[in-house]
């Protein structure tokens, strides 16, 4: 799947609607693993700050299907006036990612049409520290 493709797959499951007065769908995800399936979630908002991610669902999702090295992976939002936006990964997420399994250090973060980096580029300081002298 190109950028596009994962972008357009991703914009797909935007479904924002209100409960109560919190806002969930309104972000969503696909991810691409290393075996070249695909995987979305979105975003839920709540009250207590337990809610999720769109990249989170995806990866849940993910590793109900028994799997757990993503190939690439985007995040996308529609504002009020129907423009599409694709957002990075906040940190939760990016830290969420590399944890999973090393090699998503490799992963193509979707950053935008023709913009894409490893998840490496985005958490520069990932590695366990050495001791001090």
């Amino acid at each position: 799947m190109n950028d596009d493709e994962l972008i357009a797959s991703a914009a797909s499951y935007l479904n924002p609607r209100r409960l109560d007065d919190r806002l969930i769908g309104d972000v969503a995800s696909t991810l691409v693993t290393d075996r070249g399936n695909a995987y979305h979630g979105v975003c839920i908002d709540t009250r207590s700050g337990t809610g999720f991610c769109a990249e989170h669902g995806a990866i849940a999702a993910m590793v109900t299907g028994g799997e757990e090295r993503i190939a690439a992976i985007v995040a996308v939002w529609r504002d009020e006036n129907g423009a599409l936006y694709v957002l990075p990964p906040c940190g939760r997420c990016r830290e969420f990612i590399r944890q999973l399994h090393p090699e998503n250090l490799g992963a193509r973060v979707v950053l935008g049409r023709g913009r894409a980096v490893p998840l490496r580029e985005l958490l520069p300081a990932h590695e366990w520290p050495a001791p001090l002298d």
